[in-house]
């Protein structure tokens, strides 16, 4: 019992150590301020190294230091695990200063606050698999690295940022390939074909697009699109040959056809067969809307049909030829025709 109680007042100090807040000396000048504030950095000490460039700039607003005490601060925020308070702290330091000569250094961290804000501590040391997570943070990355290119092409962190660029293209295109499949899954087709088009056209030579194409192809021949499904597979094989939904010049869907049976058909393994399966792009509701629609139609009488309906124009009589009789005569057998 004793030890586990020297372990807890043990944890409960460090955790009172850890968060009580650091106190500074008010007497320290800006050059002292930001040699301690250098110090903690160099000891990996991010949390008071914030608290201290904090104070350097709000003491000294205007001094020789100020500058370099909100650049550097982008830096310890990031080190301490805090992305957003990086993001922001870039954001104020590109707003305020436009044409510092190290302006770019800022929208580097920028990025790379955004690009690893979805790598906590489980991503860190667990197999996850990135491509599969929310893509906010991601987007907002390659946006980021663009527009330091696009602004800086000549900066010396221009080099890493297009290689992250590259890295963060392929998975935002694997992320729509993940959507693409579900929808397939889901037999939402159209929103599928649609998630394949996107990649296509928009993440062309990163691997993901022949995914594109097949899932293209797939969802068009499920929805009786023959002429896109065509188009979709030619393409396919003509720049993917060894894609794996090709199978000896054959293409083979990655998920099975949905069984549109239902419950009472499979529950008796098909001796019991309800309505037959849908034919693509219709449903039940306009079945029954056409089905309402040709009722209705055949209980106007042929007097009141309209005369421009091609199939009730009018004919010349003939004598010899039989009279179609109308929904009055046949009720009554004949008696008032």
């Amino acid at each position: 019992m004793q030890v586990k109680h020297l372990l807890l007042i043990a944890t409960l100090a460090l955790t009172a150590a850890c968060s009580s807040k650091q106190v500074i000396d008010e007497n320290l000048n800006e050059a002292e301020l930001y040699q301690q504030a250098q110090e903690h950095l160099d000891n990996d000490s991010y949390t008071s190294a914030t608290d201290t460039f904090k104070a350097l700039e709000s003491r000294y607003p205007f001094g020789r230091y100020a500058e370099q005490a909100q650049l550097e601060l982008i830096y310890a925020h990031y080190k301490n695990q805090e992305p957003e308070a990086a993001k922001a702290a870039a954001e104020r330091f590109i707003r305020l200063h436009p044409q510092h000569p190290n302006v770019d250094y800022a929208w580097y961290l920028k990025g790379l606050s955004s690009f690893d804000q979805d790598r906590g501590l489980l991503a860190r040391f667990l197999p996850l698999d990135m491509t599969k997570r929310d893509p906010g943070a991601a987007r907002d990355s390659f946006n980021e690295f663009a527009q330091l290119v696009a602004r800086y092409p000549n900066s010396r962190y221009a080099p890493d940022a297009k290689a992250r660029m590259i890295y963060l293209r392929n998975l935002l295109a694997a992320y729509e390939m993940h959507v693409a499949h579900y929808y397939l899954k889901r037999q939402a087709y159209v929103a599928a074909a649609n998630r394949g088009r996107y990649v296509v056209e928009n993440f062309q030579e990163t691997p993901a697009v022949g995914d594109g194409l097949a899932v293209m192809t797939e969802a068009y021949q499920r929805l009786g699109l023959d002429d896109l499904a065509a188009t979709s597979l030619a393409t396919l094989e003509l720049n993917y040959p060894e894609h794996p939904t090709l199978e000896s010049g054959a293409f083979v869907p990655s998920e099975k056809e949905a069984d549109t049976r239902s419950w009472l058909s499979k529950a008796t393994l098909g001796l019991i067969e309800s309505e037959a399966p849908l034919p693509p792009g219709q449903t039940r509701a306009s079945q029954d809307v056409q089905r309402q629609y040709e009722e209705a139609l055949e209980a106007i009488p042929e007097e009141l049909q309209p005369e421009n309906a091609s199939d009730h124009a009018p004919v010349a009589e003939d004598d010899d030829a039989p009279r179609k009789r109308s929904w009055w005569s046949r009720l009554s057998f004949g008696l008032f025709d």
